[in-house]
């Protein structure tokens, strides 16, 4: 007998799994608790450094005379997310993250994406900013932390 478990066939040894997994998602989802001072130090550094990457990114780009490509605010959720991966993987422990992070960003992100996105496009559309990647990634994380705060 094969599980299925959101689309995919999953394999016979992580069967077991499933069930924890799951409902440590949920039980963070449920609890979400509100992100700790030290945790949101974090994630304003890790925002500052990819807002940085960024800046750098265009400026690469545009001494070798390429265009800038649309960029959203979506993007740079999925920037930030994927970031917070990379770093989890790499020193979560270390820094002092909580378990199930991750998740628990995940789900903040994607409830507060639709605020988000609203609140960047009135930025971009009602100034004179150039919408470049790092100006999309700034007000975009700037707009994060004020729905995090409001709900937090």
């Amino acid at each position: 007998m094969n599980i299925v478990f959101y689309n995919r066939l999953v394999p016979h040894t992580r069967r077991f799994l499933l069930p924890l997994w799951y409902s440590r998602i949920m039980c963070a989802k449920e609890n979400s608790m509100a992100l700790s001072g030290h945790v949101v130090g974090l994630l304003k550094e890790y925002m500052r450094d990819l807002v940085e990457q960024a800046k750098q990114e265009v400026a690469t780009h545009a001494s070798f005379g390429f265009s800038a490509t649309p960029y959203g605010s979506d993007q740079a959720l999925s920037d930030l997310l994927a970031l917070l991966d990379d770093r989890l993987e790499s020193e979560g422990m270390q820094v002092g993250l909580p378990d199930g992070f991750l998740h628990q960003m995940w789900g903040l992100c994607n409830d507060a994406r639709t605020q988000v996105g609203e609140r960047v496009w009135m930025e971009i559309n009602g100034s004179d900013q150039v919408p470049s990647k790092d100006t999309v990634r700034a007000l975009t994380y700037r707009a994060l932390l004020t729905v995090l705060e409001a709900s937090g």
